[in-house]
């Protein structure tokens, strides 16, 4: 029987921008570095911005540079560099219901998103995941934390799930919209040679010699419908996740992951599952 490998990884610095495809990644305890640790927020009511509402995101790029800093690019503009904000007062932000502590990046960044998405918005930095932001309480482990990302470390995906799922769009009413490429899901780790669905029934897995917790099953929402080439937008995959794959309230694709402690990621790790 074959050994399940890490196909890709992915690194997404700003949350919902572009993701980044990597040979290896450190995992911290709150997610890969560099994942997810800067995301924009409504000048305004200083609210989350995503793809959910800004589906032009997806066409935007932005890259790890030194000393944790970025370099933001998009089509049509020059490139900005950004430093890691210097510590100063911090402003309180909402990601969904959580209220969190980060640092302003300034005006320079917030010109530069705020003229690409036509609306005014602002760059924001988490300083210190190890303090800003517990893990929901009812899945986690006293001192798990997380980073900006929707709610846990990393998240994984199978590419056995994907093309099951992908038949499914295919037999179905909008055929046109599939097959679906993974980066619809934006997942940080991708498993190659598992059966569909396989990663239903997982609760901790080893990938190469780092051991993750699995929590809880991701579900979806209406980023999954954004072409993150064109940021065009269907109804494919939540129509079939509907019909085949809803749980409760959740339409599910993937798994979230909690480290059990840090190490490096590489693409060709084997996975084992632990239990």
């Amino acid at each position: 029987m074959t050994t399940p490998r890490l196909s890709a990884l992915h690194l997404y610095p700003v949350k919902s921008l572009r993701g980044i495809a990597l040979p290896e990644a450190v995992v911290e305890p709150w997610g890969l570095a560099h994942d997810r640790r800067w995301m924009l927020v409504d000048s305004r009511t200083l609210r989350a911005v995503t793809q959910r509402e800004q589906p032009r995101m997806a066409l935007l790029r932005a890259r790890p540079s030194g000393g944790g800093g970025l370099r933001l690019s998009a089509p049509g503009r020059e490139p900005l560099e950004v430093a890691v904000p210097a510590p100063g007062a911090l402003e309180t932000v909402r990601l969904f219901s959580h209220k969190i502590e980060v640092l302003p990046a300034g005006e320079p960044a917030d010109g530069w998103f705020s003229g690409l998405l036509g609306t005014p918005v602002r760059l924001m930095h988490m300083d210190d995941p190890a303090v800003r932001r517990p893990v929901d309480p009812d899945y986690a482990q006293p001192g798990d934390t997380v980073s900006l990302a929707d709610g846990f470390p990393l998240m994984v995906t199978t590419t056995g799930s994907l093309a099951a799922l992908n038949s499914l769009i295919a037999d179905g009413d909008r055929p046109q919209e599939g097959p679906l490429p993974m980066d619809r899901f934006r997942p940080n780790a991708v498993i190659d040679g598992t059966a569909a669905w396989a990663e239903d029934s997982w609760r901790r897995v080893r990938i190469g010699t780092v051991e993750f917790r699995v929590p809880k099953p991701c579900a979806r929402c209406v980023i999954t419908t954004t072409d993150q080439s064109s940021a065009a937008r269907g109804k494919e995959p939540l129509r079939t996740l509907g019909r085949h794959r809803r749980f409760g309230d959740g339409l599910l694709f993937g798994q979230n992951l909690i480290p059990e402690r840090s190490g490096t990621l590489r693409v060709g790790d084997p996975l084992i599952v632990v239990e």
